[in-house]
């Protein structure tokens, strides 16, 4: 089991981003959440299988083809015990 927060920066808002990352974490089976950050990157926590939680950052180094991202900064979180993907805000 893996809890990781990862910031992506670069135009990652106005592009759906957030509802792409959801879609794809739950079809990798990882929990936690997504959100905008008031500087324009886009914020998220994730928790599962360590396969699944890697395979979900690296998408995030390239999002959706409407998406342009600049870098994915990824730290080690606390796992919350999330039961499911959500988009905050």
């Amino acid at each position: 089991m893996k809890a990781i927060q990862a910031r992506v920066t670069g135009r990652v808002q106005g592009v759906s981003f957030r509802w792409y990352t959801q879609e794809r974490a739950r079809s990798l089976g990882v929990t936690g959440w997504v959100r905008n950050e008031p500087d324009g990157s886009v914020l998220l926590h994730a928790e599962g299988e360590d396969d699944a939680v890697d395979a979900l950052v690296a998408w995030c180094a390239s999002g959706p083809s409407t998406a342009k991202v600049g870098d994915v900064a990824v730290r080690a979180a606390t796992p919350t015990g999330a039961a499911s993907f959500d988009v905050i805000g």
